[in-house]
């Protein structure tokens, strides 16, 4: 019995624990709720211990039937958290995904890498950004993961992205000869990097058997930085799930490869083996997508207005909250994709009222939308925000670009999304130009390539620079979208109606009234349904 009990606290001390975690919240008012909807879980606990004394042999039968329920609830949870453990630590399934992806749990390991860009020299599918832009970014996905080394890097123009060996004949011989060369010199090299968004399994195999190394897509490299960048059970099931798309259309394109040789990629027992596992991946994050739309549901319960922060990757979203917030906690880091979770961080605003600031993942271009669609349930909460504030990069010679991109996948996302009565509308989003302390004329900013005056906030989230003005703007766009309004109530010295004010509104200021010395003015941002109820306390029940 005493062994029970030891096991029985220890179990609860763990799943204490993982209710804490699964909220991921970032702001005092959301971890308080965290914790009373801890305590409520526990709460029973105090009784029980105590009810053997009272009662006797019936008190004593309740105490084992609370006991026995307690102890199936811990198994549940347990059983929960073991099976998603399970569907992250795969064997068989990392054996498959190693194969088509050459992706690997061992992520710290050295890697000496050669980056190939290619890019269309003309016609309707050429790429509006520079070649030179594209292989920085190429470069920057790699520098993403600690340990891998770029040993090479050039650009190469194509007519097309559709042939099976992606470049031209004599093209391909010259690249296979420069990449020879180089290992004769003794550098090592140890895969290839074709910033593609993804390769078909032609091209992969083709280009692996001519340079003799693995060959690697910017789907398969940002999926590796992903796998880095998960700490979260939300954050690693949703990567897994991107995975597979990307694995699914490997062998589609093989079985539909006209020559159909090469390996066989999927036994029948390892493609029941990805379909149970996609159902599995599938079924837990609806799961989770319930769990925050029931957070949302208590966030709109409790009148709490929500900002969420988007923008293109590594564009400062993170920096801009810690400024917005004061949060010294937060520690912004210069990566790509830094940000999986979405977390929510309490700040104030001029007028007192406090909001939640979205923290969200980044886009990047050049990535299939299936690999973004698989964070749905977390940008969701991005979507159904009140006001949205657009992060751009203003030190980025490729801003306009990356600000279009992320417009075009928000569009889309809203599209494909439950996202209510709520669209993509001028009026809730801000768009913010970051980082123009590193922008030697930042009054050139506001004009775009066609001369005209853009609607941007220019600040600095390392200086603080136009940080106050918008905070103002937010502040104007929180309580436009809200329906909240500002007002001055009269109210009597050492009544309930202050206290009540302060509960239910954001009191900005309280002064005696000049003309009534038992009377305060009291300057406050409340709803429409609470000022309904105000009047309904404290006006019409006085009358």
């Amino acid at each position: 019995m005493l062994g029970l009990s030891v096991r029985s606290i220890v179990r609860k001390a763990c799943v204490k624990n993982v209710l804490l975690q699964s909220f991921q919240p970032k702001c005092r008012n959301e971890v308080e709720r965290c914790r009373q909807l801890t305590q409520l879980f526990f709460c029973r606990e105090k009784y029980t211990d105590s009810s053997k004394y009272k009662g006797g042999k019936q008190a004593g039968q309740r105490q084992k039937a609370i006991a026995s329920k307690h102890e199936d609830d811990d198994e549940a949870l347990d059983e929960t958290m073991n099976q998603r453990t399970e569907l992250i630590e795969d064997r068989e399934y990392d054996t498959v995904a190693s194969s088509a992806m050459h992706v690997t749990k061992q992520i710290l390991n050295v890697q000496h890498v050669v980056i190939i860009q290619p890019y269309i020299k003309w016609g309707p599918r050429k790429n509006p950004t520079k070649p030179d832009l594209l292989l920085q970014e190429a470069e920057a996905l790699v520098r993403s993961l600690p340990r891998w080394n770029i040993e090479l890097s050039m650009k190469v123009p194509v007519e097309t992205l559709d042939k099976r060996q992606l470049f031209g004949t004599g093209k391909l011989e010259e690249l296979k000869g420069i990449i020879q060369a180089r290992q004769e010199t003794g550098t090592p090299l140890t895969c290839v990097f074709i910033s593609k968004g993804t390769l078909t399994y032609g091209q992969k195999q083709t280009l692996e058997q001519v340079f003799r190394l693995p060959v690697m897509d910017r789907y398969s490299v940002v999926v590796q930085i992903l796998r880095l960048h998960a700490v979260s059970m939300e954050a690693k099931l949703q990567v897994a799930l991107a995975e597979l798309p990307y694995i699914w259309s490997q062998v589609k394109d093989q079985e539909g490869s006209a020559k159909g040789g090469g390996r066989i990629f999927l036994s029948d027992s390892q493609r029941q083996m990805l379909q149970l596992r996609e159902r599995k991946l599938r079924n837990e994050l609806a799961t989770i997508r319930s769990h925050r739309e029931l957070l949302r549901n208590r966030r709109r319960q409790k009148n709490f207005p929500v900002v969420a922060v988007v923008g293109y990757t590594n564009a400062g979203k993170t920096s801009l909250i810690k400024a917005l917030t004061e949060e010294q906690s937060l520690q912004p880091r210069d990566q790509l994709f830094a940000t999986l979770d979405v977390t929510a961080h309490a700040g104030l605003l001029p007028c007192k009222l406090e909001v939640l600031y979205m923290d969200t993942v980044g886009f990047m271009a050049d990535i299939p939308t299936g690999l973004i669609e698989c964070f749905v349930a977390t940008l969701e909460d991005a979507m159904l925000a009140d006001v949205i504030v657009h992060v751009q990069d203003m030190a980025h010679e490729n801003c306009a670009e990356q600000r279009a991109h992320v417009e075009r996948t928000l569009g889309k996302l809203m599209q494909q999304g439950n996202n209510g009565d709520r669209a993509l509308t001028p009026e809730r989003i801000i768009n913010v130009g970051n980082k123009i302390d590193l922008v030697a004329d930042p009054a050139d900013l506001r004009m775009d390539s066609d001369g005209e005056q853009q609607r941007l906030h220019l600040i600095s989230s390392r200086t603080l620079v136009g940080v106050h003005e918008l905070l103002l703007e937010v502040e104007r766009r929180v309580l436009h979208a809200t329906g909240r309004q500002r007002m001055v109530i009269r109210v009597p010295m050492g009544g309930q109606e202050l206290p009540w004010l302060y509960k239910n509104a954001a009191v900005t200021e309280s002064a005696a009234d000049p003309n009534n010395a038992e009377r305060l003015l009291v300057s406050v941002v409340i709803t429409e349904a609470k000022l309904q109820q105000f009047r309904h306390l404290f006006i019409r029940n006085r009358g």
